[in-house]
């Protein structure tokens, strides 16, 4: 790294090689914040009447169905919480989605179960074929591309949406938000924006081995365009509208429902847990807990020192990520030694494949200039 800088109010630095700064040394992350979400970020009585309006209307149109709306529900905070605001908030009868990838923490399953049985709320979980999801992620292993979670975020993403519109279920619940969400990985740390069937496909044909006739696979122009443009499907994020700081989200949920906070974000899946703690800043270099850490110092649950000595060691323990790594190869039908030839081998980008970047970009240019995305798009 030719020049080394980190911000001076959040943690995020040069390790994003397309980061600027201003005069005062602060990153464009946390400009953007302060210029762009802050002022458009209600969680007062403006924010309340605007989920009692969008509660009204969801309620209208579900009556007389089963379900009014349906929320992807992974057993981490941000989708339990909304979940729960959605029930016990806005009054409203979710169907909770789940998608079994194969790496749910028991923890995770543990926390949609209390959840389930706590608000008395229907679920369904629509279980992924296991060689195929075997054979996508290790084909994605294969590509030496930093975006390791996308077959997961695939599965995921394509699963609900599919379900939704098979069911004409009109509004889909996220927990996505700004409070601990504000600044956005880069898409150098595995940041990919959305599913882009173009790149899966290229992947897949080069380093597959079976053929994917059952994977949902989604491209996210075709769930942006025609699900939520053309055919009207809504998605509602409620938890930008309501107070959300996480230990109180944590401490709430752990009361009423006995549900099990985590370590760290997105620590409900175990692949994606090992792929943030040890595949992606050990091959990489790129810490995503930089981030996460710095959306919470943008929204004062975290202070900068805090973030800093946090960051300063692993997350995880040594022995507890070498066993991981033993059971992600051995989960993966890989040896460990074909894993950490892989892990050895040479880093490449999306650049090295086909994909329609370029338009996902468009896309994310125009929404943004809409109002519809307020995170930092590069």
């Amino acid at each position: 790294m030719a020049h080394y800088q980190i911000c001076t109010r959040c943690i995020m630095d040069t390790r994003d090689p397309r980061i600027t700064f201003d005069a005062d040394g602060v990153c464009d992350y946390c400009n953007n914040f302060q210029s762009t979400i802050k002022p458009n970020w209600h969680t007062d009585e403006r924010g309340e009447a605007e989920l009692m309006a969008m509660a009204e209307k969801i309620k209208a149109h579900g009556r007389g169905k089963d379900f009014d709306c349906i929320i992807g529900l992974s057993g981490g905070l941000d989708s339990s919480y909304a979940a729960y605001v959605a029930k016990e908030k806005m009054g409203l009868r979710p169907l909770l989605f789940h998608v079994d990838a194969g790496w749910n923490t028991d923890q995770a399953v543990g926390n949609i179960e209390k959840l389930v049985d706590g608000m008395g709320l229907d679920l369904y979980t629509d279980v992924i074929n296991w060689e195929e999801m075997k054979d996508l992620q290790v084909a994605f292993l294969r590509s030496q591309i930093s975006d390791q979670d996308l077959p997961q975020d695939a599965a995921f993403f394509s699963g609900l949406y599919r379900f939704a519109r098979q069911h004409r279920i009109k509004y889909v619940l996220t927990g996505a938000n700004y409070s601990t969400e504000c600044c956005r990985e880069p898409e150098e740390w595995g940041g990919y924006p959305g599913i882009d069937q173009t790149l899966f496909k290229d992947i897949h044909s080069r380093f597959g081995k079976r053929p994917l006739k059952t994977f949902p696979l989604t491209d996210i122009l075709v769930y942006k365009l025609l699900y939520q443009r053309v055919l009207g499907m809504q998605v509602a994020k409620p938890l930008n509208l309501v107070p959300y700081i996480k230990k109180d989200a944590e401490d709430t949920l752990e009361q009423r429902f006995g549900w099990k906070r985590f370590q760290h974000k997105h620590h409900e899946s175990r692949f994606t847990r090992f792929y943030e703690d040890y595949w992606m800043p050990r091959k990489f270099g790129y810490e995503k807990r930089r981030a996460h850490f710095s959306s919470l110092i943008m929204t004062g649950q975290m202070t900068r020192e805090a973030a800093l000595d946090r960051i300063s060691r692993p997350e995880l323990d040594e022995q507890f990520l070498k066993s991981e790594f033993e059971y992600v190869a051995n989960k993966l039908d890989l040896t460990v030694e074909q894993l950490q030839e892989i892990f050895e081998g040479t880093n490449k980008t999306y650049h090295d494949y086909r994909n329609k970047r370029f338009l996902i970009g468009v896309g994310s240019r125009v929404m943004s200039a809409l109002g519809l995305e307020r995170r930092l798009f590069r």
